[in-house]
């Protein structure tokens, strides 16, 4: 049997798939936990899904809620990426294409109406989740091959797949018709929603039948919405209202940190913004050289100092990985106003160009502070970009518009955040069919698509990261969105709150060992 996890899969061994059971959660402790009491904490990252009465249960319109409280994956991604069994006991390819996938439940998960979770729960699931979130469109068809085993066809190899089973929208929900499924909020997580509030306030209390005997320790967890209002949220947590804030910024860490009355958690490489360059009739942006001129502007390591105080932040390379990622390759020349100058000329535009509003969103604390850096650091090469802030309810619709652009209803020139992935998912966002490449097309599109495909069936993982890297001086030259600076993710928390950690994916943070001493 060969195991399959991250330092596995870097030694390519990849001949049959079969991952390790799920750990027991947290850090070794030091001392008994206490059962019981209240965690509160205040979530300063927004929901940008614009919850409301109708589906504010629903496991996509809550992803800021960290959906590992409510709902089980059938794998789950540690806080060093390494991918994890959760309710899944094995996954192993059925076939040597990698194109079929056979998954072995867990016996005896129950969800939290007291129905056990069987094999046409994981169909019924994931047949929502292929027509609604863009990882999971691969999979072409599930079956429930006996009670506890289902099985996945995609419509190609994909040698990274248990990743895709990890995401926040491939929760395992209770069989229900495609039109309902999930809007009750019964999962089978180590918590259970008993109100909510859309976009304001969700409390849990313990399911006393989760499948992790013993766990979780804690009572109840009320979350709080304060997205935008970092200020507000951490003097709430001076005043006693939360036990934690998570989400604050880098500057508010470094200050936090020295405070005996508390810790701070910190996750590295955790997200990082992506700016689509739309590429509809008439954008500037259907230009290469535009393009290429506006990233080459960018002045990244000064917004890694003004937005993350020069210690935490890091250089993006215009693709969707992270700097801590292994198969993260460093953009040759990154910041060149000459360089940038040159192309504007090349392009048309020898006085400089004005590329019109740069929406952004507060999606995280310091978004503000980012693009302001960023505006005033392409100015030098004669670049001008207006901003507007806009509501995070709704942004997600107000950016994309239509995926036909012959409607006329174009993307924006807008951001978005990103979150820490394996390279098979991060790499997969810069296709044509997904707006944050701008709808990016042409030859070279077509040859990182056919790379992608070429990696997805590699078994080998040096040989997979070699072609990651190909693919990544691809996007270095075509530049089709920017991905310039990131940054790591902390919260902060009272001492008195024990087993708190953060996690390079913010909904995949869990709290089944958190406890509070009395």
């Amino acid at each position: 049997m060969i195991i399959l996890n991250r330092r596995a899969a870097l030694r390519g061994t990849m001949a049959a798939a079969m991952l390790p059971a799920l750990p027991r959660l947290g850090a070794a402790q030091s001392v008994t936990p206490q059962r019981g009491g209240t965690l509160s904490y205040a979530q300063l990252s927004a929901n940008r899904r614009s919850a409301d009465a109708t589906n504010a249960r629903h496991p996509y319109f809550i992803v800021d809620a960290n959906t590992r409280l409510q709902w089980n994956c059938l794998t789950w991604v540690d806080a060093n990426l390494n991918v994890q069994l959760e309710v899944a006991t094995k996954i192993e390819p059925a076939d040597a294409t990698l194109a079929v996938w056979d998954v072995t439940l867990r016996e005896g998960v129950m969800f939290h109406n007291g129905k056990e979770m069987d094999a046409n729960d994981v169909v019924a699931s994931f047949e929502y989740h292929r027509k609604n979130a863009p990882f999971a469109r691969q999979i072409t068809k599930i079956e429930a091959v006996s009670k506890y085993v289902a099985r996945f066809f995609l419509d190609a190899g994909n040698s990274e797949f248990p990743y895709v089973l990890a995401e926040y929208n491939s929760v395992i929900m209770p069989a229900a018709p495609i039109e309902t499924i999930g809007m009750d909020g019964i999962g089978s997580g180590p918590y259970r929603i008993v109100q909510s509030d859309p976009n304001r306030l969700m409390i849990h209390e313990r399911f006393e039948q989760y499948w992790d005997a013993g766990l979780p320790y804690l009572d109840r967890i009320e979350i709080h919405n304060r997205e935008g209002q970092q200020e507000s949220a951490l003097n709430g947590l001076r005043s006693g209202q939360f036990d934690a804030v998570l989400n604050i910024d880098a500057r508010a860490a470094v200050q936090l940190a020295n405070d005996p009355e508390y810790a701070v958690e910190t996750a590295q490489g955790g997200y990082s913004y992506v700016i689509q360059l739309p590429k509809h009739p008439g954008s500037p942006f259907e230009d290469v050289r535009v393009r290429k001129a506006f990233a080459l502007a960018i002045d990244r390591e000064a917004i890694v100092r003004v937005a993350y105080g020069g210690k935490y932040g890091w250089v993006g390379n215009d693709s969707h990985l992270m700097a801590v990622d292994p198969s993260f390759v460093p953009m040759p020349k990154y910041h060149d106003v000459a360089q940038a100058k040159a192309l504007l000329a090349e392009a048309g535009y020898p006085d400089g160009i004005d590329l019109g509003t740069l929406y952004w969103s507060p999606q995280l604390p310091e978004a503000g502070t980012y693009f302001q850096a960023l505006q005033q650091s392409v100015k030098a090469a004669g670049i001008t970009l207006a901003l507007e802030e806009r509501p995070n309810d709704g942004y997600i619709q107000f950016r994309s518009g239509e995926a036909d652009l012959s409607k006329g209803k174009y993307h924006k020139f807008a951001m978005t955040a990103v979150g820490n992935r394996n390279p098979g998912i991060s790499l997969f966002r810069m296709r044509n069919a997904f707006v944050e490449s701008g709808h990016w097309q042409g030859a070279g599109h077509d040859k990182y698509i056919a790379l992608y495909q070429a990696a997805m069936v590699e078994r080998d993982a040096d040989k997979r990261r070699a072609i990651y890297a190909e693919m990544q001086g691809i996007l270095h030259e075509e530049v089709p969105a920017v991905l310039a600076a990131g940054g790591d993710t902390f919260l902060v928390r009272r001492k008195t709150v024990r087993d708190m950690t953060y996690h390079p994916q913010i909904w995949s943070i869990r709290f089944e060992r958190t406890w509070k001493e009395a």
